[in-house]
């Protein structure tokens, strides 16, 4: 975090970006990752910061143990040798915590990212209640969570918006609730 926060310091424009910002390959690995990964999504690099700090510090803890999750604010990354299962919060809809995915253990590491235009402090300029993106990367899964929720301003942009998540490569599904419809695609498995 002290790394992201000096960036932050030398480079105002990292924090208020609403859009790409140019490779700095003198930045920290964090900052490299956000910024390469808000390019592929065409978002600002704070869109991945959630997603970003919750795989950095899941990689770190990889030496001390096989099972690991680590949640940031709707964002998580998971790294276990269990299968897991995530619910979905999608704040007012129906929908909500009646929705979850399964993770299988041969398909982690897994970034499960979260982005809502009804739920937390988030920017977004859709909305939808939730918008969930499964990418082996969740710097990655981050950004394109808000990618696509920018998008999703009625039910009926739900299926132009699952194309957007379908053409950014490594993304490997999305969810996207508002109200009380739903739409999916990609290797998104649902449970109980």
């Amino acid at each position: 975090r002290r790394q992201l926060e000096n960036y932050i310091r030398r480079r105002p424009d990292f924090l208020h970006s609403l859009s790409p910002l140019a490779a700095d390959p003198l930045a920290p690995a964090i900052v490299q990752t956000m910024l390469a990964v808000a390019e592929q999504c065409g978002v600002g690099p704070m869109a991945a910061v959630a997603g970003a700090m919750a795989e950095y510090v899941g990689r770190e803890l990889r030496t001390f143990t096989r099972n690991i999750i680590v949640e940031n604010g709707g964002d998580i990354y998971l790294d276990s040798v269990e299968e897991r299962r995530v619910a979905v919060f999608a704040g007012e809809s129906p929908l909500s915590g009646k929705t979850a995915l399964r993770i299988r253990p041969e398909a982690m590491p897994m970034g499960v990212c979260t982005s809502s235009a009804t739920v937390g402090p988030s920017l977004s300029f859709g909305r939808a209640d939730a918008v969930c993106v499964l990418s082996a990367s969740a710097a990655l899964a981050d950004a394109a969570a808000s990618r696509i929720g920018n998008q999703v301003r009625t039910e009926s942009d739900i299926k132009a918006a699952l194309r957007i998540g379908a053409g950014i490569p490594e993304i490997r599904g999305v969810v996207i609730i508002i109200g009380d419809k739903l739409g999916a695609w990609g290797e998104i498995e649902f449970c109980q």
